[in-house]
């Protein structure tokens, strides 16, 4: 899981992202909501939102590497979700992702996709302040300051317009930079109309977040502490402004508002919790470029008096990844029976167990978790991959296609188990079918319809499945087409 290093943002993008960076001069005090009026809505519709949402998270996952560790992405999903089920929206549709980065980055795309950089979640201390930052992305989206940038868009395809948002808050260049500063020099005008919302919203944001996370039971003091901490490590050192600054600018006097707006709720919420830093360890160790020299750092931590179970968890990790199966399971053993419920030790000693050639040990773990977590996104997902390892292909299939059933996202992830199962129980029509879905999710729409005409193609499809196949076939085709009109 080694870091992509991000791309240089091509000077034409610069210029839209003024449009969600630069501070303007409007103030925002109190604690009602900002009256938009009709404007937002006469740009575009929540229908119209969901479908550019869509489309950008295809662009992010065409442009960026994503963690596909469940994990890791479990928890920053579960933490999202609880924060945006607290914000004044709690029946919106979030999504929250991580961005393979070592940048410090966090970002809100339309649609409530919202992103975070690994580089951040290690920059991070404590859970507070992780959730501090998501909490601030979400109240950038339910005060729809995002939309307020979306006029220069409007005379953009879909496609265009979302992988101009992407590859700004990505600082990413793509393969159709020449579209996307054609349509951004002509929206020019539009754009420099949009410059005096920015401070307004950042300190907004800060506020709207700041409830988010007292309402969530979390420290609020996590929000200005962790921005306070990055300006000032800046500042200190002299070094990089981290991408996060960069594109949230802070201030003096912005920190100070926010200090002052959670002094309202005091320390009253949680600051840290055990699953962020065993999430944090995790990461540390499955991202590093140097096994080694990773083992050694946790051996450090862990050796000391009274070390906490996220350097002893990190030590395993570290342990198994180079090599020393044994101790490692000896370490997640002794945690697991410290805290059995402990769903991350769970997973971590069934995936050392299947690794190791223990499969029937770690398909029995995963199988007990499962019924202590009954339709866990994090622990299926183990089980499924177990499953295939093991042979148990059927098995997997059936759970997998359950799984898609209840998400309401697309999930690149599980049409990848979907794929494997359908393979190894000689579907190929299915396995073609969902290696289009997994096209398509990458914004490969072109290598999508070609997988769907190969499954059409099998003649031992019913009518039902044929119907969708082919219906799947003529969205695409449509999109396609508007893409290439696009360009």
């Amino acid at each position: 899981m080694k870091p992509k290093a991000p791309k240089p943002l091509p000077t034409a993008l610069l210029v839209l992202s003024l449009v969600l960076n630069t501070p303007g001069h409007a103030g925002v005090s109190g604690d009602e909501l900002p009256n938009i009026g009709d404007s937002t809505g006469a740009l575009i519709t929540p229908a119209q939102e969901q479908a550019l949402g869509r489309a950008f998270m295809r662009s992010v996952r065409q442009q960026a590497r994503l963690v596909d560790d469940p994990d890791i992405e479990g928890y920053v999903v579960q933490l999202g979700q609880r924060l945006a089920a607290n914000s004044d929206s709690p029946g919106y549709p979030f999504a929250f992702f991580v961005v393979d980065d070592p940048t410090i980055n966090a970002f809100a795309g339309p649609g409530g996709y919202i992103g975070v950089h690994t580089g951040l979640l290690l920059a991070a201390r404590n859970e507070s302040e992780l959730a501090g930052v998501l909490a601030h992305e979400i109240a950038h989206v339910t005060q729809r300051h995002l939309l307020r940038a979306y006029e220069a868009t409007q005379r953009m395809s879909l496609p265009t317009a979302a992988a101009m948002i992407a590859a700004i808050l990505l600082g990413a260049a793509t393969s159709s930079d020449a579209g996307i500063a054609a349509a951004t020099a002509i929206q020019a005008g539009s754009i420099q109309r949009q410059l005096n919302f920015t401070r307004a919203n950042e300190k907004e944001a800060d506020r709207i977040g700041i409830q988010i996370l007292a309402r969530t039971g979390v420290d609020p003091y996590g929000m200005p502490g962790f921005f306070e901490r990055l300006q000032a490590t800046t500042r200190l050192y002299g070094s990089r402004m981290p991408e996060f600054l960069s594109t949230h600018p802070v201030t003096t006097s912005r920190i100070a508002e926010s200090l002052a707006r959670a002094e309202q709720y005091g320390h009253q919420g949680r600051r840290d919790s055990l699953t962020f830093q065993l999430v944090r360890a995790r990461l540390k160790v499955l991202g590093s470029s140097d096994p080694a020299r990773t083992l050694k750092e946790f051996e450090a931590l862990a050796n000391k008096k009274d070390a906490p179970p996220q350097a002893r968890y990190g030590l395993a990790l570290a342990l198994a990844r180079n090599g020393d199966a044994g101790r490692a399971r000896r370490l997640l053993q002794a945690l697991l029976r410290s805290d059995p419920d402990r769903i991350i030790y769970r997973t971590s000693l069934a995936e050392l167990d299947i690794d190791d050639g223990r499969p029937r040990q770690g398909l029995k773990r995963l199988a007990d978790t499962l019924k202590l977590y009954p339709g866990d996104i994090t622990v299926s997902r183990y089980y499924v991959r177990a499953l295939l390892r093991n042979g148990q292909a059927e098995q997997a299939r059936s759970l997998v296609l359950d799984l898609l059933k209840k998400q309401p996202r697309d999930t690149p992830a599980l049409y990848r188990l979907l794929a494997q199962a359908a393979s190894a129980t000689n579907r190929p029509w299915e396995t073609r079918a969902a290696t289009a879905e997994i096209y398509y999710m990458r914004g490969q729409t072109h290598a999508a319809i070609s997988q769907l005409k190969q499954a059409l193609g099998y003649k031992q499809l019913d009518y039902y499945e044929r119907a969708r196949l082919e219906a799947r076939l003529n969205q695409f085709s449509r999109e396609a087409g508007d893409d290439k009109e696009a360009h």
